[in-house]
Protein backbone atom coordinates (compact mmCIF):
# COMPACT_ATOMS: atom_id res chain seq x y z
CA UNK A 1 0.00 0.00 0.00
CA UNK A 2 1.06 3.57 -0.61
CA UNK A 3 0.79 6.39 1.92
CA UNK A 4 1.19 10.07 0.99
CA UNK A 5 2.58 12.35 3.72
CA UNK A 6 1.33 15.93 3.41
CA UNK A 7 2.16 18.73 5.80
CA UNK A 8 4.71 21.15 7.08
CA UNK A 9 8.37 20.61 6.26
CA UNK A 10 9.97 22.22 9.30
CA UNK A 11 9.91 19.32 11.75
CA UNK A 12 10.85 15.64 11.70
CA UNK A 13 7.34 14.13 11.67
CA UNK A 14 7.91 12.42 8.30
CA UNK A 15 11.16 10.91 9.56
CA UNK A 16 9.30 9.47 12.57
CA UNK A 17 6.83 7.74 10.25
CA UNK A 18 9.56 6.53 7.88
CA UNK A 19 11.56 5.09 10.79
CA UNK A 20 8.54 3.38 12.32
CA UNK A 21 7.41 1.83 9.04
CA UNK A 22 10.91 0.47 8.52
CA UNK A 23 11.46 -0.77 12.09
CA UNK A 24 8.00 -2.39 12.27
CA UNK A 25 8.54 -3.91 8.82
CA UNK A 26 5.22 -2.55 7.57
CA UNK A 27 4.61 -2.99 3.82
CA UNK A 28 3.96 0.67 3.05
CA UNK A 29 5.56 2.79 0.38
CA UNK A 30 5.73 6.36 1.65
CA UNK A 31 5.33 9.22 -0.83
CA UNK A 32 5.84 12.90 -0.11
CA UNK A 33 6.19 16.30 -1.73
CA UNK A 34 9.54 17.95 -2.28
CA UNK A 35 10.47 18.77 1.32
CA UNK A 36 13.48 20.92 0.42
CA UNK A 37 12.08 24.41 0.88
CA UNK A 38 14.42 26.30 -1.47
CA UNK A 39 14.16 23.93 -4.42
CA UNK A 40 10.39 23.71 -4.00
CA UNK A 41 10.11 27.51 -4.07
CA UNK A 42 12.59 27.95 -6.94
CA UNK A 43 11.63 25.09 -9.27
CA UNK A 44 9.50 27.27 -11.56
CA UNK A 45 12.09 29.92 -12.25
CA UNK A 46 14.92 27.38 -12.36
CA UNK A 47 13.22 25.43 -15.13
CA UNK A 48 10.99 27.97 -16.88
CA UNK A 49 12.89 31.23 -16.40
CA UNK A 50 13.11 34.16 -14.03
CA UNK A 51 10.17 36.34 -13.02
CA UNK A 52 10.22 39.92 -11.81
CA UNK A 53 7.03 39.45 -9.82
CA UNK A 54 6.94 36.98 -6.89
CA UNK A 55 3.35 36.08 -7.71
CA UNK A 56 4.44 34.54 -11.02
CA UNK A 57 7.48 32.92 -9.41
CA UNK A 58 5.22 31.22 -6.86
CA UNK A 59 2.63 30.40 -9.53
CA UNK A 60 5.19 28.56 -11.66
CA UNK A 61 6.56 26.66 -8.67
CA UNK A 62 3.11 25.67 -7.41
CA UNK A 63 2.07 24.33 -10.81
CA UNK A 64 5.20 22.20 -11.15
CA UNK A 65 5.06 21.00 -7.54
CA UNK A 66 1.41 20.05 -8.02
CA UNK A 67 2.40 17.56 -10.71
CA UNK A 68 4.23 15.56 -8.05
CA UNK A 69 1.61 16.14 -5.34
CA UNK A 70 -1.44 15.19 -7.43
CA UNK A 71 0.31 12.15 -8.87
CA UNK A 72 1.33 10.94 -5.41
CA UNK A 73 -2.14 11.48 -3.91
CA UNK A 74 -3.75 9.73 -6.88
CA UNK A 75 -1.42 6.73 -6.42
CA UNK A 76 -1.91 6.56 -2.64
CA UNK A 77 -4.28 4.36 -0.68
CA UNK A 78 -3.94 6.46 2.46
CA UNK A 79 -3.15 10.16 2.88
CA UNK A 80 -1.79 11.48 6.16
CA UNK A 81 -1.96 15.25 6.67
CA UNK A 82 0.05 16.86 9.45
CA UNK A 83 -0.78 20.35 10.68
CA UNK A 84 2.19 21.57 12.69
CA UNK A 85 2.33 24.41 15.15
CA UNK A 86 4.77 26.77 13.44
CA UNK A 87 3.07 27.74 10.16
CA UNK A 88 -0.41 27.83 8.68
CA UNK A 89 -0.48 25.01 6.19
CA UNK A 90 -3.02 26.07 3.58
CA UNK A 91 -1.56 23.58 1.10
CA UNK A 92 -2.06 20.78 3.61
CA UNK A 93 -5.75 21.62 3.94
CA UNK A 94 -6.02 21.64 0.14
CA UNK A 95 -4.29 18.25 -0.05
CA UNK A 96 -6.79 16.88 2.48
CA UNK A 97 -9.72 18.09 0.41
CA UNK A 98 -8.22 16.78 -2.81
CA UNK A 99 -7.55 13.39 -1.23
CA UNK A 100 -11.12 13.16 0.04
CA UNK A 101 -12.50 14.17 -3.36
CA UNK A 102 -10.46 11.31 -4.86
CA UNK A 103 -11.92 8.85 -2.33
CA UNK A 104 -8.69 8.37 -0.36
CA UNK A 105 -8.53 7.32 3.28
CA UNK A 106 -7.51 10.39 5.29
CA UNK A 107 -5.65 10.43 8.60
CA UNK A 108 -5.22 13.87 10.17
CA UNK A 109 -2.60 14.80 12.75
CA UNK A 110 -2.77 18.10 14.64
CA UNK A 111 -2.46 19.55 18.13
CA UNK A 112 -5.63 19.74 20.22
CA UNK A 113 -5.77 23.53 19.99
CA UNK A 114 -6.43 23.23 16.21
CA UNK A 115 -9.59 21.16 16.71
CA UNK A 116 -12.00 24.04 16.17
CA UNK A 117 -10.16 25.48 13.15
CA UNK A 118 -9.97 22.04 11.48
CA UNK A 119 -13.38 20.70 12.49
CA UNK A 120 -14.58 20.25 8.89
CA UNK A 121 -11.38 18.47 7.86
CA UNK A 122 -11.57 16.31 10.98
CA UNK A 123 -15.22 15.46 10.30
CA UNK A 124 -14.30 13.94 6.93
CA UNK A 125 -11.22 12.04 8.13
CA UNK A 126 -11.11 8.33 8.90
CA UNK A 127 -9.04 9.14 11.99
CA UNK A 128 -7.82 12.25 13.80
CA UNK A 129 -4.61 12.00 15.83
CA UNK A 130 -2.75 14.30 18.17
CA UNK A 131 0.64 12.64 17.55
CA UNK A 132 2.56 10.82 14.87
CA UNK A 133 2.77 7.85 17.26
CA UNK A 134 -1.01 7.51 17.04
CA UNK A 135 -0.91 7.63 13.23
CA UNK A 136 1.83 5.00 13.22
CA UNK A 137 -0.29 2.79 15.49
CA UNK A 138 -3.16 3.11 13.00
CA UNK A 139 -0.87 2.13 10.12
CA UNK A 140 0.38 -0.84 12.13
CA UNK A 141 -3.13 -1.93 13.12
CA UNK A 142 -4.26 -1.66 9.50
CA UNK A 143 -1.68 -4.31 8.52
CA UNK A 144 -1.37 -6.51 11.62
CA UNK A 145 -4.69 -6.04 13.50
CA UNK A 146 -2.54 -5.76 16.62
CA UNK A 147 -3.14 -3.13 19.27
Amino acid sequence: MKVYLSGEIHSNWREEIHNAVKSLNLPYTLLEPNCHHDSSDDVGVSILGEEENNYWKDHKAAKINNIRIRTAINESDIVIVFFGEKYRQWNTAFDAGYALAKGKVLIVIHPEEYTHALKEVDAMASAVCATTAQAIAILRYNITSEL
